[in-house]
C-alpha cells in the first residue's frame, strides 16, 4: 500500500515495509503493541479460545458432523455475510474502512449461495430462514453499519481472517466426513479463488488495519466489538448444538480427524498452534506418536501438520 519508509524513533527505528508498521530494535523487527492488529490479537485471545472450545466446533474438528447442522450453519453464515457485505458496500468509501475493501478477494455471500443451492436445490431461498441467534448478529451488523461504520473493521477481521486461517482445514474435514464431491460442490465457502497466498494476504490486511487513522479510544472500541462478534458466533454455535439434540445421530464419520487424542483442549488446532508457537516440540512429538500408532490415522498426518502450521501462522502474525 505504501512505499518503504523509515523514521527515527526514541527507542529505535520505525518503518513501514510494504505497509506493515514495525519497530526495528537491535536488528529484531516487531510490531508495536498499539497497532490495531496487535490489540485485536491480544484483546480477543480469551474469547477466541472459548469459541474454539464450544462443543459444536470441537465436534466439527473431530469430523463428527451432522449434515443437517452443517447446512444450518451455512444458512447462518449466509445471513451473516449478506448483512456484513451489504454494510461494507454501503461504507466502502468511508475513510476508516475503505482500505479494507477487498470484495473480489474476500466476499462470501455468493459462494454461500452456491453451497445452499447444492444442499437445498434451486428453490433454496424458499427453504431457509434466519434463526433467532443469527438475527441478533445481523441486527448488530446493520446497526453499526448505519451508526458507527468503523466498527465494521471488527466484524470483517473476526470473520474473514478466521475463514482464511482455518478454512482449508475445515473444508477437508467436512468433505471427508460428509463424503462430499472432491470437485468442491457444497464447499465453495472455503475457497478464496482471488487469493493466491493466504499468509501474504493476511499480512497485507493487517498492515491496512494498522494504517487506519484511529485514536486509541476508537481502537479499543473495535477490540470490544470484535469480542462481541465472537460471542455472537458462540450464540449461533450454541443454537446449533440445541438443534442437534433434536436430531437423530446421523454422524457420517465419527472417527476423530486428528487422531485418537485425549478428551481435552489439545484437540483444538488453535491450542496446538499455541503450543507449537511457544516452542512445544515435545508436545508435537507426542501428538505425532499418537497418530502414527493408528494405521487408519497415518494418512491424515500430513493434513494435520498442514493445519497446525497454518493456524500457528495465524496466531503468530
Amino acid at each position: 500500500m505504501s512505499a518503504i519508509k523509515t523514521e527515527d524513533a526514541a527507542n529505535g527505528k520505525s518503518a513501514a515495509n510494504g505497509g506493515v508498521v514495525v519497530y526495528e530494535e537491535g536488528g529484531v523487527t516487531v510490531l508495536r503493541p498499539t497497532d490495531l492488529s496487535e490489540m485485536l490479537a491480544a484483546g480477543t485471545k480469551e474469547v477466541h479460545e472459548k469459541a474454539e472450545n464450544t462443543q459444536f466446533v470441537k465436534d466439527f474438528l473431530r469430523g463428527r458432523i451432522r449434515k443437517e447442522l452443517f447446512k444450518l450453519g451455512h444458512v447462518a453464515l449466509y445471513f451473516t455475510y449478506s448483512a456484513m457485505e451489504e454494510e461494507i458496500e454501503r461504507n466502502k468509501d468511508h475513510p476508516r474502512f475503505a482500505p479494507l475493501y477487498f470484495p473480489n478477494e474476500l466476499h462470501r455471500r455468493d459462494a454461500l449461495a452456491q453451497d445452499l443451492e447444492y444442499f437445498y436445490g434451486e428453490d433454496w431461498q424458499n427453504q431457509i430462514s434466519c434463526s433467532p441467534a443469527t438475527q441478533l448478529y445481523v441486527d448488530r451488523i446493520h446497526q453499526i453499519g448505519r451508526d458507527d461504520p468503523v466498527l465494521l473493521v471488527a466484524h470483517a477481521y473476526t470473520r474473514y481472517m478466521g475463514d482464511l486461517s482455518g478454512g482449508q482445514v475445515l473444508r477437508k474435514v467436512a468433505q471427508r466426513a460428509m463424503k462430499l464431491p472432491t470437485t468442491g460442490e457444497g464447499l465453495n465457502f472455503y475457497e478464496f479463488d482471488g487469493i493466491h497466498s493466504a499468509k501474504a494476504f493476511k499480512q497485507l490486511y493487517r498492515s491496512r488495519m494498522n494504517e487506519l487513522e484511529l485514536d486509541m479510544d476508537t481502537k479499543e472500541k473495535i477490540v470490544e466489538e470484535a469480542n462481541r462478534a465472537f460471542y455472537f458466533n458462540m450464540e449461533v454455535f450454541g443454537e446449533l448444538e440445541e438443534v442437534g439434540k433434536t436430531l437423530q445421530d446421523d454422524v457420517l464419520d465419527p472417527a476423530p480427524v486428528h487422531g485418537d487424542m485425549q478428551e481435552d483442549n489439545s484437540q483444538c488446532p488453535y491450542h496446538a498452534a499455541k503450543k507449537a508457537a511457544s516452542g512445544g516440540s515435545t508436545y508435537i512429538c507426542q501428538m505425532a506418536m499418537i497418530v502414527l500408532k493408528k494405521p487408519s490415522a497415518q494418512v491424515l498426518l500430513a493434513a494435520w501438520i498442514a493445519a497446525l502450521a497454518g493456524l500457528a501462522a495465524w496466531y503468530i502474525m
